[in-house]
């Protein structure tokens, strides 16, 4: 089995900075996919960021230009930095790992319990 514990959430204040950790622990040969997902009260879950095994990152076009994500693959880690926070991305946090190759053979897609981000005005 493949665990996802997810760190680093809390309050901020408009303009203010958080950085989010996910680490994945099992058996794990490789992870394809790494990224973080949100969901706020009353609204869909939305991606956020995504990086390949390889590097390439994608980016929501509401965090483009003020969130980072990075990745420790020697860890099995995936980082979100968070700068220029709104009240508007206040939701809790989701870390995914996608095509998650295990000792077994086995292929698993995972996702951690969630984050609480929170941004005042």
């Amino acid at each position: 089995q493949v665990q996802l514990v997810e760190s680093g959430g809390g309050l901020v204040q408009a303009g203010g900075s958080l950085r989010l950790s996910c680490a994945a622990s099992g058996s794990i040969l490789r992870i394809n996919t790494m990224g973080w997902y949100r969901q706020a009260p009353g609204k869909q879950r939305e991606l956020v960021a995504v990086i390949t095994s390889g590097g390439s990152t994608d980016y929501a076009d509401s965090v483009k230009g003020r969130f980072t994500i990075s990745r420790d693959g020697a860890k099995n880690t995936v980082y979100l930095q968070m700068n220029s926070l709104k009240p508007a991305d206040t939701a809790v946090y989701y870390c995914n790992a996608d095509h998650v190759l295990v000792v077994d053979g086995r292929w698993y897609d995972c996702r951690g319990q969630g984050t609480q981000v929170t941004v005042s005005s």
